[in-house]
């Protein structure tokens, strides 16, 4: 352990700043699939008894019409979010009961029937829904439709002002506090890359897949069965090449150095044309549009990365210009899988664990970050994606080699510090249980998710299909058998009717035409062509 991390730790022990911890912003986003009762991904539209995907606030669609994404507001507990959740999840079971149609619980799709039978996301006729439509189409052209079917879930993150006056003032740092904030936050966010690979190995869930999805091509996984390609030793194949990629993206070097070095190339990306997507063009020759430009990103959505820095947008801003005017809110952690065997997708033991992991980035290494390093770090992920189960695996730490299993045990053993700091703010030891849980993991990778549904397969007899469609259908079943309080159902009952309401005083009302409204929204990165 560093003597600039003991220290960090030491100040995160004073009274001022450890009780500031209780005031931690955590928010959740969750994609799954819907599916039909055979197991084949949902072709019907968005149920209206959920509400107006556009406008609500809580219920939406993530790429398809059938991939439902269940957003939290921000809680100050982990509980609170997968309470909320759960009642999302409650209520969403009882409208899909009506079609026979169930939540899809693992990360790699259901078997597809090709891009034909994938319906884009519709948002209504409104300018903000019809960009969101043409950004799909042009995903569709881009990737094609199957890797947007991956589900995952998106935990946000963000520490109070309370705990960044109190850690500056500690420090005895002379910046402005947003300064702070952003220097901060990209220091998690640095070392976040350098150790993610922890996660996927430790929360990995997506071993093996349907042959429907790679069209019946191995590539370099191994056949499990007749309808199933696995990784004997993978962990994460929604975290690889197989998973949300782009090989145009693959000469973006985005730096998280500093906020103008992050932005940057991002402008770069959002501004100049790329050539294979020129071809494409914008918009066709029945008129209908094919994507929002032609440049190498249409929005900063499509830059593919394992987590972000994110701040609350106003109507109509872009992201990256948000960042550049009011700094880092809050970072989105995006490298988890679906648990197939949590009805929620994930835990509080999980979300408990990813507290104290984030807590060490920002205790960790304030060093930059080069672009050698960078790249060592994502061949570090990839590896454990691939293979992170093998006995023996080594990972290359510091240009040395590092067996996986030692360097997660000193990783553990470094957060224990944070565990207590936790438990003693909560008052209780769920935080030092998560981390014993998942360092029997490291003792033990027979007790990983991705390990346990390979066994679990194998036990059965079955593939990844049937092993996940089982899952599904148990999880559909729990969820049934104990029906929502009544003052739950008509709340949300409430907020589906509103946001409809929502929707038809949107589109009701005088709106540019949408060809001059992406003119004005792109306009907005020419206040950062000089950055």
């Amino acid at each position: 352990m560093s003597s600039q991390y003991q220290q960090r730790l030491a100040t995160l022990a004073q009274p001022k700043i450890q009780q500031t911890l209780a005031d931690i912003g955590r928010g959740i986003e969750k994609e799954c699939l819907r599916v039909t009762p055979q197991g084949r991904l949902s072709e019907r539209p968005h149920p209206l008894e959920l509400g107006a995907a556009l406008t609500h606030e809580a219920i939406t669609t993530d790429y398809s019409e059938a991939l439902l994404e269940f957003i939290t507001p921000v809680y100050h507990d982990v509980d609170s979010a997968l309470a909320d959740l759960e009642r999302l999840h409650q209520y969403t079971y009882q409208v899909l009961q009506e079609e026979g149609e169930l939540l899809w619980v693992a990360s790699m799709p259901c078997v597809l029937k090709g891009d034909d039978s994938i319906p884009i996301g519709q948002y209504g006729s409104s300018n903000n829904g019809k960009m969101k439509t043409v950004y799909r189409q042009g995903l569709a052209h881009r990737y094609g439709k199957a890797m947007q079917t991956i589900a995952g879930i998106h935990y946000n993150f963000s520490l109070p002002d309370s705990f960044w006056l109190a850690l500056q003032e500690a420090e005895g740092d002379k910046r402005t506090l947003q300064a702070f904030k952003d220097a901060n936050y990209l220091r998690i966010i640095r070392n976040f890359h350098r150790y993610s690979w922890l996660l996927v190995y430790l929360f990995g869930a997506s071993p093996a897949l349907c042959k429907s999805f790679v069209g019946g091509v191995a590539g370099s996984l191994e056949e499990f069965n007749q309808g199933t390609f696995y990784a004997p030793f993978g962990t994460s194949l929604r975290m690889g090449d197989l998973g949300y990629q782009s090989s145009a993206q693959e000469d973006l070097t985005v730096s998280y150095n500093t906020l103008e070095d992050y932005i940057r190339p991002l402008h770069q990306a959002l501004t100049t044309p790329h050539l294979e997507y020129q071809a494409i063009g914008v918009v066709g020759d029945d008129g209908e549009y094919r994507q929002l430009s032609t440049h190498l990103l249409q929005i900063e959505n499509e830059f593919y990365s394992s987590i972000r820095p994110k701040r609350v947008t106003k109507p109509g801003e872009t992201p990256i210009n948000a960042l550049y005017e009011r700094g880092i809110e809050y970072i989105e952690v995006r490298c988890l899988d679906l648990d197939p065997y949590s009805p929620l997708g994930m835990d509080s033991a999980q979300l408990k664990f990813i507290d104290q992991f984030l807590l060490a980035c920002l205790l960790g290494s304030d060093a930059e970050m080069s672009e050698r390093e960078f790249h060592t770090s994502a061949a570090n992920l990839k590896l454990v994606v691939n293979e992170g189960r093998r006995p023996g695996l080594q990972l290359n730490f510091c240009g040395e080699c590092k067996v996986l299993t030692d360097w997660g045990l000193e990783m553990l053993d470094k957060m224990a510090g944070i565990a207590e700091q936790f438990d003693q703010v909560f008052d209780g030891d769920d935080y030092r249980q998560a981390l014993q849980q998942q360092r029997e993991k490291l003792e033990d990778p027979e007790k990983t998710p991705s390990a346990r549904i390979l066994a679990d397969m194998t036990k059965a007899g079955v593939g990844y299909f049937h092993f996940a469609m089982d899952q599904s259908k148990r999880q559909q079943q729990l969820y049934l058998q104990q029906p929502m309080a009544a003052k739950d159902a008509d709340l949300c009952a409430r907020q589906a009717t509103q946001s409809i309401e929502r929707l038809q005083t949107v589109e009701s009302e005088q709106e540019l035409p949408f060809k001059d409204f992406l003119s004005d929204y792109y306009r907005q990165y020419d206040s950062l062509a000089d950055i």
